[in-house]
């Protein structure tokens, strides 16, 4: 027998809950645009070898491949995985976008500010919060080496949180060379470098004692490991000021946007973390990510990847992106029940005895009052047909009897 559900890790919206979505994506939107970004759209499937050979992380474990085609498709002479597809579909948005601006950089302004929306897709196992099909929406900026890229982009999706009404969060701030550095004056090497930085990236999380075995699981020297510790609790005491004393590179900018963020902003807070990583392997310096404090993870992130495009065109172009984590979002706003726009949706009733005519004249009167007027005839039992209708989300009720009575269930106008 055929099921009725989605694929695990998938999912169906119901009206209400689409209406929420396109809701928050708009308002983000709006925000976006304001800054002076503009929206693209890339595709959705990808070629297979633009997707892992883009320094994409863990997420190149993810990747829903797709199967060459026609006689394309050749099964006996496949000795792997990799022989039998060609395409996938995207794990996010930054990698695409590389491949567009390279394929239209000559149609495209010096600096290029992006605005892409829309689902990406992950192999990864399904459970709560965890989706195999997700939205997100970037901002980025294309072509400025400067720390006012950095800076416009926090500023600008800061904005769009507040927009939402959410507040009070915490921006991360980090750069990849500090964290090199820390970890290879510790004595570890460049090649260990990754897997050491997921590591300690879990710092916040399971402690210090927590890193510790965790590395010495993983068979690294005790040696190492306290030089390790001994430099990250240094960082984390002195913060920014330490990173100047040891002349690491990233020091200035991280000062500068630092300095500037928090002379603007609002209700928020910008902080130096020196254990902040950030999975994706094609970040080059400035990283950062923004946590809630009512949640145990971070609802955006991004950071700078000036490396990428050279990969594609020869030449190296700066490029700094950042991502609002839109399914978190939503689950945030409806939990906090922060969902301050409301459409006034209103259903019209009509009983036997109006004219067709005339009510649909009524609900076009109607819509110039109210966002939205759907038309339904009176049913035998109206109340239990008003009682459905409030509870699939309408607002209100106008019954057509003679004379027209609207009903916004707590009011009569």
């Amino acid at each position: 027998m055929k099921t009725t559900l989605p694929p695990k890790g998938m999912r169906d919206f119901l009206p209400r809950e689409k209406e929420i979505r396109e809701y928050v994506m708009n308002e983000i939107r709006g925000v976006y645009r304001s800054s002076g970004f503009e929206e693209i759209e890339t595709s959705y499937i990808e070629n297979v070898e633009n997707l892992t050979g883009g320094d994409g992380g863990e997420n190149t474990k993810l990747i829903f491949k797709i199967l060459k085609r026609g006689e394309k498709l050749n099964w006996s002479d496949a000795k792997e995985e990799d022989d039998l597809t060609d395409l996938g579909l995207r794990f996010d948005l930054t990698l695409p976008l590389v491949r567009f601006y390279s394929n239209n950089k000559n149609e495209l302004p010096t600096i290029f500010k992006a605005i892409q929306m829309g689902p990406v897709f992950r192999a990864e196992r399904p459970g709560k919060g965890r989706f195999r099909a997700f939205t997100q929406c970037d901002i980025d900026i294309i072509g400025d080496e400067s720390n006012l890229a950095e800076v416009e982009i926090i500023l600008t999706i800061a904005r769009a949180l507040k927009q939402l009404d959410i507040n009070h969060f915490k921006i991360k701030i980090n750069d990849r060379r500090v964290l090199k550095a820390l970890v290879t004056g510790a004595g570890f090497t460049e090649a260990e470098f990754p897997d050491i930085a997921i590591t300690l990236d879990k710092l916040d999380k399971i402690g210090k004692e927590g890193i510790v075995k965790e590395l010495e699981g993983k068979s690294y020297d005790k040696t190492r490991i306290e030089a390790l510790m001994t430099a990250s609790d240094a960082l984390k005491e002195k913060g920014l000021a330490s990173i100047e004393s040891m002349c690491l590179d990233g020091y200035e900018n991280l000062k500068e946007i630092i300095e500037v963020v928090e002379a603007l902003k609002e209700t928020y807070d910008i902080v130096f973390d020196h254990t902040l990583v950030r999975g994706m392997g094609y970040y080059t310096s400035t990283i950062f990510e923004i946590e809630h404090s009512d949640l145990g993870y971070s609802i955006a992130g991004g950071g700078r990847y000036d490396k990428m495009i050279g990969k594609m065109i020869g030449s190296e172009v700066p490029a700094v992106g950042f991502s609002i984590g839109f399914e978190r979002i939503v689950d945030l706003l409806m939990a906090e029940n922060k969902l301050k726009h409301k459409q006034t949706k209103i259903a019209l009733i009509y009983k036997d005895g109006n004219a067709l005519t005339s009510v649909m004249k009524m609900s076009a009167d109607l819509r110039e009052a109210y966002s939205a007027v759907s038309v339904y005839k009176a049913k035998k039992k109206l109340g239990k047909q008003i009682e459905q209708l409030k509870k699939y989300g309408y607002d209100g009720v106008a019954v057509m009897d003679g004379e027209l009575e609207v009903n916004l269930f707590d009011q009569t106008v």
